[in-house]
């Protein structure tokens, strides 16, 4: 028996998320049983551990679709056990039972091998967040971005893809230009390596020109919606904003004038399905490239009994920088 988040749906609808003993036999099927070490807190999470947000489509359920830990069992050449692995995406925690448990039971081609100088915490103290801001902060490099071409701008700089996308560009030595409607962030999105703090309200609303002056060098933009519209008219030459979140609504209401006469990219970031080399890219980046005194800064520890109110939490964006859930204690 081992202690897990359990998701159970009532007659009425309604759900209820409480920490429950369930039998390693409970598990789903997999060719790889992991004892997990630690999750961490995503928007995703919130909605399985919560109303499901059409995510979870059978209960009860265990959410969680971030976990790292430690191969206990393998009928995978790939993986034996004692090898630290960590896995983020592939709809686990959403249709697949995820890492809100001490064991969890997986498919060997989801997961990938930790890079050598990452713990299992700091792994989820990364986690979706901070792999999908790699892979953002990857495809504007892939696009030509280098540090001397001008400011880039984080967007949603205070939670979690931006905190991390906000240190690992510092430290690549970007100047980072933060955006953030909470201004009591301002001191941890400095502390984090931005050098302009830019209040949301400054740049939330749709203009009628769709070109405004050249500002920034490459964004990542977590927010969508009226935000990124405004963004794309503010983009130098050539220049490209990498897509990952949609916190301020999924329409944008731009027009095709950035891409025509600015030669703008609009790069569309998914951590999901992020096929294997790339993920193992991605996570070597990490190792080599996200500081590892910033990330600590941004944890914020929890356990599993914590869970259903950090679920909530993260719904009304209450969260800020980086949850990582000990599943053991």
């Amino acid at each position: 028996m081992f202690n897990a988040l359990v998701v159970e749906k009532n007659e009425d609808g309604k759900t209820n998320a409480s920490v429950q003993q369930i039998a390693l036999d409970a598990l789903p099927e997999g060719n790889v049983t992991v004892a997990v070490d630690y999750s961490t807190v995503n928007y995703k999470d919130g909605l399985c551990i919560g109303p499901g947000g059409g995510l979870v489509r059978n209960y009860p359920h265990v959410p969680g679709i971030d976990f790292a830990g430690t191969v206990e069992a393998s009928d995978d050449p790939r993986y034996a056990a004692g090898d630290r692995v960590v896995l983020t995406g592939w709809r686990v925690g959403e249709v697949h039972w995820g890492g809100y448990a001490q064991k969890a039971r997986v498919n060997a081609d989801w997961l990938v091998p930790l890079p050598a100088g990452l713990t299992t915490r700091q792994a989820m103290a990364v986690g979706t967040a901070g792999f999908t801001a790699m892979l953002a902060v990857m495809a504007l490099e892939d696009h030509g971005l280098k540090s001397d071409q001008g400011p880039v701008l984080v967007t949603g700089a205070a939670g979690g893809v931006g905190s991390v996308a906000t240190a690992i560009l510092a430290n690549l030595g970007y100047e980072v230009a933060a955006v953030t409607g909470r201004p009591d962030t301002a001191d941890y999105l400095k502390s984090l390596g931005a050098t302009q703090i830019v209040a949301r309200e400054e740049i939330n609303e749709t203009v009628k020109r769709p070109l405004e002056s050249e500002n920034w060098a490459g964004c990542v933009d977590a927010v969508g919606g009226a935000m990124l519209a405004r963004v794309l008219g503010q983009m130098k030459y050539g220049a490209s904003v990498s897509a990952v979140g949609l916190a301020g609504g999924a329409g944008l209401p731009a027009t095709v004038i950035p891409f025509l006469l600015r030669g703008v990219n609009l790069l569309g970031i998914d951590s999901v399905m992020q096929p294997y080399d790339n993920r193992l890219r991605a996570w070597q980046r990490i190792a080599s490239d996200l500081p590892m005194d910033k990330l600590e800064a941004m944890i914020h520890p929890a356990t599993l009994s914590d869970l259903p109110q950090l679920g909530s939490d993260i719904l009304k964006g209450q969260v800020k920088g980086r949850v990582v859930v000990d599943v053991n204690s």
